[in-house]
């Protein structure tokens, strides 16, 4: 990827796009904007990757797989037939199913860490763990560094026990300003306050 692109400004750039795309969801409107698509959103996108994968993985120890999701929607089986997602998402997974991840759209702009779905192994592992003092531990960590996990988590919402979750995803919102400052900063220092939760799916899963 050529070291020449600029990732400042990179939030509102590919909102702007995202806002234009919402507008003319349609198949003609994009293939006239492609090229300002491929400059303005997912050449910027692959460069963030690029820079944030060696990173992550150093600070993580561990090898990573990353991912940039596709603009196209599925509509086979949907009643919305627009063909295009109006957001950016992309990942950086590990072999146990641990994910760090990244969206942007024109309401959010977020980092989140986690296993989204258990397999059938990890979520005998959660059950067992969570019944236990590491459950408490887990809960402890998150309200102590302010983390919002996906709903839901505690014993008394209406998703049911601790024990019940089929995943575990922590979300930090907000980070618009730091994206379009340094995009490549700001993801680092969000995935550095998500160490505790993949730490600890990573100990007792």
């Amino acid at each position: 990827m050529p070291s020449k692109i600029d990732l400042t400004g990179f939030a509102s750039r590919g909102r702007a796009f995202l806002a234009d795309l919402a507008d003319h969801n349609d198949r003609g409107w994009f293939r006239a904007q492609k090229g300002r698509y491929d400059a303005e959103v997912k050449r910027p996108a692959e460069r963030l990757i690029e820079q944030v994968t060696p990173q992550l993985e150093a600070r993580r120890g561990e090898a990573l797989r990353a991912k940039l999701f596709r603009p196209h929607r599925d509509v086979r089986h949907s009643e919305d037939k627009t063909p295009y997602h109006t957001h950016l998402h992309a990942l950086w997974s590990a072999g146990d199913g641990r994910a760090w991840f990244f969206g942007l759209a024109l309401d959010y702009a977020t980092a989140g860490a986690g296993i989204m779905s258990f397999d059938p192994g990890q979520r005998a592992a959660w059950a067992r763990a969570v019944a236990g003092p590491a459950g408490a531990d887990l809960l402890d960590r998150l309200a102590a560094s302010g983390l919002r996990p996906a709903p839901p988590l505690d014993r008394d919402s209406s998703g049911g026990p601790l024990a019940d979750r089929v995943g575990l995803v922590v979300w930090i919102d907000g980070l618009e300003e730091a994206l379009d400052a340094d995009p490549v900063a700001a993801l680092l220092e969000a995935y550095a306050r998500l160490d505790p939760v993949q730490d600890w799916l990573a100990t007792h899963l």
